[in-house]
C-alpha cells in the first residue's frame, strides 16, 4: 500500500487552495466542513467561491500563484488547469515541508483525498491509491446505500455511552455487541425512541434521553 491511511485534524489550521474553479470549490467545501481556515489563491473565483468570500468563510488572495503560501500553512491543494503551475506548487510545498495534493496528479502529491461517505462524525473513506477515482466513486455510492443516517444516530448514542461504560466494570467488554444483537440499529431505523431507550437501559444500565 502506497499511502498511509490517516484522518488529519485541521480545525483552525491554515489550508491553501490554489485555483478558483469548480474543482477548487469542491476542495474548499470539504476543508471548511473540517473546520479549516481556508486561503484561496486565484485571480478569479467561481460563483460558489465568491459567495464564500462574501460571507467571510474564506480568505481570497486575488493573484496568480507566485510561489508564496500564507505563513504556517498546514496543507496545500493545487487545483489549477495548468500543469506547469501545478508542478511549481508541488515543488514549493515540498521544499517548505507542507503537505501537498495536486488534483488528478498522484505523482505530485504527498497525500490523496479519498472518496468519502459521511454520516455525522462517522466517515468511511475509500481509496484506490490514485489509480481509479471512478472505482472509488462507485464504491462510495454502494456504501451510501448500505449505511444510512441511522448510523449517525447510533454513533451519537455510542459516544454518549463510551465514557460511562469504561467506568462500569460490571457491564463487561461486550456491551457494544450486545446492543447490536438486541436490535438497536433496527429500532433506530424504525424511529422508535422508547425501544432504543429500553435496549440501552437493559444492556448498559444507562437511562439515556433518546431522540431518533
Amino acid at each position: 500500500m502506497k499511502y498511509y491511511p490517516i484522518f488529519l485534524d485541521i480545525r483552525n489550521k491554515k489550508c491553501v487552495v490554489v485555483g478558483g474553479g469548480e474543482v477548487a470549490a469542491r476542495k474548499v467545501s470539504r476543508l471548511l466542513e473540517c473546520g479549516a481556515k481556508v486561503f484561496v489563491i486565484s485571480p478569479e473565483l467561481s460563483p460558489e467561491l465568491v459567495t464564500l468570500k462574501e460571507n467571510n468563510a474564506i480568505c481570497h488572495i486575488a493573484s496568480s500563484y507566485t510561489g508564496d503560501f500564507p505563513e504556517g500553512a498546514r496543507l496545500v491543494i493545487g487545483a489549477t488547469d495548468d500543469e506547469a503551475t501545478n508542478k511549481w506548487i508541488s515543488s514549493d510545498a515540498r521544499k517548505k515541508g507542507i503537505l501537498v495534493n495536486i488534483v488528478d496528479d498522484p505523482e505530485k502529491c504527498d497525500f490523496i483525498v479519498p472518496s468519502l461517505v459521511r454520516r455525522g462524525e462517522l466517515a468511511v473513506a475509500v481509496g484506490t491509491g490514485g489509480k481509479s477515482p471512478a472505482l472509488a466513486r462507485h464504491l462510495r455510492e454502494e456504501l451510501e446505500k448500505q449505511y444510512g443516517n441511522e448510523y449517525e444516530i447510533l454513533l451519537n448514542i455510542l459516544g454518549r455511552l463510551r465514557a460511562k461504560m469504561e467506568k462500569n466494570a460490571g457491564v463487561g467488554a461486550e456491551w457494544f455487541k450486545a446492543l447490536m444483537n438486541a436490535g438497536i440499529l433496527a429500532a433506530i431505523k424504525e424511529k422508535d425512541d422508547e425501544k432504543v431507550r429500553q435496549i440501552v437501559k437493559k444492556i448498559t444500565g444507562e437511562d439515556l434521553e433518546i431522540d431518533v
